[in-house]
Formats: C-alpha cells, sequence, structure tokens
C-alpha cells in the first residue's frame, strides 16, 4: 500500500464530505485513513487503482481533487 493525500476544493459542509468519503470508499484498493473539508488521506494499491483515478472519482462526485506533491 501506498499513502496519497489529495487537496479538495469545493467542499463546505458535511454533506460535502460525506460525498467525498462515498466517493473514495467505493474505490477497489483503496483505505480512506482521514478525511476532512479540503484534504483527505488515503493509502491504494497501486496495482489496483492510480492516483490519478483516485482524484477521478473525487471529480465525478462533484469536487477538484489534486495529489499533494510529496
Amino acid at each position: 500500500m501506498q499513502s496519497l493525500t489529495l487537496h479538495i476544493t469545493g467542499m463546505s459542509c458535511g454533506h460535502c464530505l460525506n460525498a467525498v468519503n462515498s466517493a473514495l470508499g467505493q474505490l477497489e484498493g483503496v483505505v480512506v485513513r482521514s478525511a476532512r473539508i479540503g484534504r483527505a488521506e488515503v493509502d491504494f494499491e497501486p496495482t489496483k487503482i492510480t492516483p490519478a483515478e483516485i482524484a477521478a472519482a473525487v471529480a465525478e462526485a462533484g469536487y477538484d481533487a489534486v495529489p499533494a506533491s510529496s
């Protein structure tokens, strides 16, 4: 497993947080470590999913997500 931090814009409330948690929780090979408004930290299996695919799932939920630089 590898760790990934996402910076997420467009979140402003608990509903937003639930939407992001739900989107990330449905991804195979992803474990949400923590999520709060503006940020999510996940562990992921790189043989199953890429950081770009994880960010795309958040985008599909209606929020902009960018992997944090290392």
